[in-house]
C-alpha cells in the first residue's frame, strides 16, 4: 500500500511540475483572433508584430503580442475580445525619469541592466503608467526584477533564481 501511495504522490508531483509554464503556447501571427490583431494594429500602427502567445490569466484566455519599434520590444496583453489590458515597453536606462533612475542607482549602485520597461495598465480604454521594471544583476552577481513607481518610490524587488538544467 505504501508503494502505491508513494507512486501516486510522485505522479501528482510530476504532473504539477510538467504543467508549469505549459499554459503558455506560441500562436502564429496569422492565427491570432481578428479582434486581437485589429486592436494591436490600431494602437501601434506601422509597428512590426514579431510573435504571439496564448495563456490563461485566472479563468480568462489572453494573448501576448510582441512588437518591435525602433529596435525596442513592446509586449501587449490582449483579451480574446480585443481589449488591451497591459502594455510593457522596453526603454533605455537613460530614458527613465530622473527620480526613477535615481532610485534604481541608489538601491543598486553597481548594477548591470538587462532590460528596462515601462508597465502600463489599461482599463476601459484608459492607459495608466503603473511602474517601471528592470531586470538587473547587482554588484554581488545576484539577478533581480525591480519595480519603481513613476514618482521614484521603490515598489518591490524579487530575486530571480536561475533554473538548474
Amino acid at each position: 500500500m505504501s508503494k502505491f501511495v508513494c507512486l501516486l504522490a510522485l505522479s501528482v508531483g510530476l504532473l504539477a511540475v510538467s504543467s508549469v509554464g505549459a499554459d503558455e503556447e506560441k500562436v502564429p501571427l496569422d492565427k491570432l483572433p481578428k479582434a486581437v490583431k485589429e486592436v494591436v494594429e490600431k494602437r501601434f500602427p506601422k509597428v512590426e508584430m514579431t510573435g504571439a502567445s496564448k495563456e490563461k490569466d485566472g479563468d480568462k484566455v489572453v494573448f501576448e503580442v510582441s512588437l518591435k519599434k525602433d529596435g525596442k520590444n513592446i509586449d501587449v496583453t490582449v483579451t480574446e475580445a480585443g481589449a488591451i489590458t497591459v502594455i510593457e515597453q522596453e526603454l533605455g536606462f537613460k530614458d527613465l525619469p530622473k527620480e526613477v533612475a535615481k532610485t534604481f542607482e541608489e538601491k543598486y549602485p553597481k548594477a548591470k541592466y538587462e532590460i528596462v520597461e515601462s508597465v502600463t495598465k489599461v482599463a476601459d480604454g484608459k492607459e495608466k503608467l503603473e511602474y517601471y521594471e528592470a531586470t538587473l544583476t547587482d554588484g554581488d552577481k545576484k539577478k533581480w526584477e525591480v519595480e519603481v513607481l513613476p514618482d521614484g518610490k521603490f515598489k518591490s524587488a524579487t530575486e530571480v533564481k536561475e533554473e538548474k538544467k
